[in-house]
């Protein structure tokens, strides 16, 4: 038996073609002296998922992240912006797959990396390393979908 494909083989449902920083913002406003502070900084976090569409069964997904650290009084610590994307290529799969693989799977393939990004980002910038707990794509996807009015979710 041979190891090679058949001519009509069948795609693969997810194909990945790249992965990759498409912007990175950090912001220490108040360096050094926000280097110095002793106190515990209140931490804001927010990660979003945008898909488009580029060509055919190919799209664009990417993970939105944005952090910031504020002292108690309010004052900036830091700022980070984050959008990491990856290019996915659909095989031949049902209409209603398309959601969950560019809405879930997608950014569960991405967000390990663009975690990195942003532990390393802090690091660099003289802070401990934010480490961004795992996020619950299939709970964002439903959520969007009640928002949605139970309408099947593609490209956002």
């Amino acid at each position: 038996m041979s190891d090679a494909q058949p001519a009509d083989a069948q795609m693969p449902p997810l194909t990945v073609h790249a992965q990759y920083v498409k912007d990175l913002s950090f912001e220490n406003p108040r360096s050094p002296h926000s280097l110095m502070e002793q106190g515990q900084p209140q931490l804001g976090l927010n990660v979003l998922v945008k898909t488009r569409q580029l060509e055919g069964s190919t799209y664009e997904v990417a993970l939105v992240v944005e952090a910031d650290a504020k002292t108690e009084k309010g004052e900036v610590v830091f700022v980070l912006e984050l959008i990491y994307g990856g290019v996915f290529t659909l095989g031949d799969i049902p209409q209603e797959a398309v959601g969950p693989l560019l809405l879930i799977e997608c950014p569960r393939l991405l967000f390990p990396f663009a975690r990195a990004v942003v532990a390393n980002t802090t690091r660099e910038a003289g802070f401990p390393p934010l480490q961004i707990a795992p996020v619950d794509f299939a709970a964002l996807y439903r959520q969007q979908l009640e928002q949605a009015g139970s309408q099947p979710v593609g490209t956002a």
